[in-house]
């Protein structure tokens, strides 16, 4: 594993000890709007954001696109030196080390407007289908209907087709942040009217570049990238980077 490290990447020391001599290499998938995305504008807000908080640094990186599980197992063995965007897990946290929050997201029901769903009523969802994309992890009182058999669930690839089959009420609901459920409405071209998002949300959920723990110089990797994006902050640039990605009509809770 150390000798494929040295020959992916041949990172040394500037004299302050904070500078890499090479460029890292990330990687990140397709089609989570608006946060990555290879049609996005820069691909996708968290990549502006992870640009921006290494360029605080003085730090360069190259970016490549892979489909989401194999991004995630090619930065373990050691193909590339980060990959974002992520939650928390335990496997995950055991496996890698976490930068401070790109992005806090909290998580909505959306539903049809003729058929309203609160998170304060989910003993409506029996009998509900969800739809919730391969490989994301729902809220622990979401995974509690789908264990008891109340809640059955379907896995798209991705968010959009949530939204899609939403529309065509194939599926009865679906879960995001408020700003990837709204995109995903949105790009069904439908308005916003046919859809309801709930007033209640399931609690906060963080969004972080992860770096193997393996990697030779990940804890220093992770800090240097920290003070980034915390520089990236302190100056109001990550804020006037979320309100121009953002700036999207945005979707209305249905009156109640």
């Amino acid at each position: 594993m150390a000798g494929k490290w040295r020959a992916g990447l041949l990172l040394g020391l500037a004299l302050s000890g904070a500078a890499w001599a090479a460029e890292l290499r990330l990687v990140t998938g397709d089609d989570y709007a608006p946060f990555t995305g290879q049609s996005l504008p820069g691909g996708g807000l968290l990549t502006q954001v992870v640009h921006a908080a290494l360029a605080e640094r003085g730090l360069s990186a190259t970016l490549a696109w892979q489909p989401w599980k194999r991004g995630y197992l090619k930065t373990l063995r050691g193909d590339y030196d980060a990959t974002f965007p992520y939650v928390p897990g335990a496997q995950r946290q055991a496996e890698f080390l976490y930068s401070a929050p790109l992005f806090v997201a909290e998580q909505h029901l959306f539903s049809r407007a003729g058929d309203a769903i609160e998170v304060a009523d989910l003993s409506r969802l029996a009998g509900k289908r969800l739809c919730y994309p391969l490989g994301w992890q729902p809220p622990a009182p979401i995974q509690a209907l789908l264990d008891q058999g109340l809640l059955t669930r379907h896995s798209p690839l991705g968010l959009n087709e949530c939204a899609r089959l939403l529309l065509l009420a194939r599926d009865d609901l679906f879960i995001a942040d408020r700003r990837l459920g709204e995109s995903a409405l949105r790009a069904t071209g439908a308005p916003a009217s046919r859809f309801y998002r709930s007033q209640g949300v399931f609690g906060n959920s963080t969004l972080h570049l992860i770096v193997p723990r393996n990697h030779p110089r990940g804890a220093e990797l992770i800090a240097e990238f920290d003070l980034g994006l915390a520089a990236l902050q302190a100056s109001g640039a990550y804020q006037r980077l979320l309100e121009a990605y953002l700036q999207p009509p945005e979707l209305s809770p249905a009156a109640p």
